[in-house]
């Protein structure tokens, strides 16, 4: 039973079950409230009762014709003027004689009260007629004698009264809970209009997937900062979106250019064969080396895409502590391959770093391939890796312009002196994501005499962790 209101009330929309919580609560309190006045005030009305009872003393020349009046057997004597109570004189002899209502049963406790072995009585009491009385009796002294007299008041004087009163806070609470679950309902519905609004918001989106709706913030609660999360989310979606775009666009614009010069190096190939023509051999090694160049060009650019294509937020492989001079030195050997006529000066001290070894070897190579393809024939490049970290790889190349300098880690970007040289314009974009992944910083200036310098600064140690030394001791035996 429980478990299906539950479910029935998460069923309800989220302004309904507000206002039905607050008016429960409201109830609850209300409830919890009245009850407690209700209490308080029939304990304050009983104790004024019994103290009043406690407090009477039936005047002595009423008392003496009470007395006169029960001994002769007569019951005859008025009630004195002021007393709406009920008056029963008890004799020692157990007699009694009530004036002014029906008489009420004499107890032990009202014999030893008239015979003065105890000081007063108050009880709660059904007289003969069957009504409830609260019953007082104390000791009064006659002549030689005395005697116990019983002061009776009904118990439904204060019973009525609190009816009322339990009606009167009825009809309160009920009222006061339709209020709170009114009140409820119009502060939940004004409370989630903003809800509202950014529910409409995010259906537009879905419906559209126009990313550029904007819901108003106003003031600093948790709306409005759900408000301002959904506004910084959608700017992000639509950058994302818009980068996404343009990185197509460049991808497609960089792949149409090798891809006309291999479509139309392979048709010359074809038509030559077709005709029967066949081509000079040095024409032909030459349409070969094109097409090689062409095909190695697609391949590098297809690898810097997959490697682009990666979200940030994706590691590209497990971090692992390697060696960075090692790496350095496999890197420059590779780029000695591809610039055979130039002279490197390299200067490597150890450093260890925390990184993804295959990565960081590639983002090596691109920094040094930026600086073999700027670099003079028969020119220099400076390559140091200082004890701190620092590796500056310097070319004695043109340089680079310094309005260009804030786009060299831009996508697809490449400066109007390097369109006809090979490359995509990827390099040093996987660069930068890859030394940012590990730590570090990388950047681009002029050096001092001409030329660029490359500047890498990866966090590291100068020496091995124990565990990295304990597995080169064990590769070693």
């Amino acid at each position: 039973m429980t478990g299906r209101l539950l479910r029935r009330f998460r069923g309800l929309p989220l302004r309904s079950r507000l206002a039905l919580l607050t008016a429960t609560a409201v109830a609850v309190a209300v409830a919890a409230v009245s009850a407690a006045c209700w209490f308080v005030t029939r304990a304050q009305l009983e104790s004024e009762r019994d103290q009043s009872l406690q407090d009477f003393r039936l005047p002595e020349r009423h008392l003496n014709d009470y007395v006169l009046s029960c001994a002769s057997g007569s019951q005859d004597a008025p009630v004195p003027a002021g007393v709406r109570d009920t008056v029963q004189i008890v004799l020692t002899t157990g007699k009694s004689c009530s004036f002014g209502a029906s008489p009420i049963p004499v107890r032990v406790a009202d014999l030893a009260v008239a015979r003065g072995d105890l000081g007063s009585a108050l009880r709660t009491e059904r007289a003969e007629n069957g009504q409830e009385m609260r019953v007082h009796t104390y000791q009064a002294v006659i002549g030689q004698g005395t005697v116990g007299v019983q002061v009776a008041r009904p118990t439904s004087e204060i019973d009525n009264s609190m009816a009322t009163l339990a009606w009167v806070l009825l009809l309160v609470s009920g009222i006061g809970v339709i209020g709170a679950g009114a009140a409820g309902l119009w502060v939940a519905r004004a409370g989630l209009t903003p809800v509202d609004r950014l529910t409409e918001a995010v259906e537009h989106v879905a419906a559209t997937e126009d990313l550029t709706v904007r819901i108003p913030v106003e003031g600093e609660d948790e709306v409005a900062r759900l408000s301002r999360s959904f506004n910084a989310m959608t700017a992000a979606l639509a950058s994302s979106r818009d980068r996404q775009a343009q990185l197509i666009a460049d991808a497609g614009h960089e792949l149409r250019t090798p891809l006309t010069s291999l479509r139309t190096n392979i048709e010359l190939l074809a038509r030559s064969e077709e005709t029967g023509r066949a081509l000079p051999p040095d024409d032909r090694r030459a349409l070969m080396a094109s097409v090689k160049a062409q095909m190695t060009e697609l391949a590098a650019l297809i690898g810097d895409l997959q490697e682009l294509a990666r979200p940030d937020a994706v590691a590209p492989g497990p971090l692992e502590v390697v060696a960075l001079h090692e790496i350095l030195r496999s890197a420059l050997d590779r780029a000695r391959l591809r610039g055979p006529e130039l002279t490197f000066v390299t200067e490597l001290a150890p450093w260890y770093v925390r990184a993804e070894p295959a990565g960081l070897e590639r983002a090596l190579v691109n920094v040094l391939d930026n600086a073999v393809k700027f670099s003079p024939p028969g020119g220099t490049v400076e390559v140091t890796l200082s004890d701190g970290g620092v590796l500056t790889v310097r070319d004695h190349g043109p340089g680079i312009p310094a309005d260009e300098l804030p786009h060299v880690f831009d996508r697809f970007w490449r400066s109007p002196s390097a369109r006809s040289l090979p490359g995509s314009g990827l390099g040093l974009s996987i660069v930068a994501r890859t030394v940012h992944q590990a730590g570090g910083t990388v950047t681009l200036a002029a050096a001092e005499g001409g030329g660029t310098a490359a500047v890498v600064r990866l966090p590291g140690a100068a020496a091995p962790p124990p565990s990295v030394v304990g597995d080169e001791r064990g590769d070693q035996a």
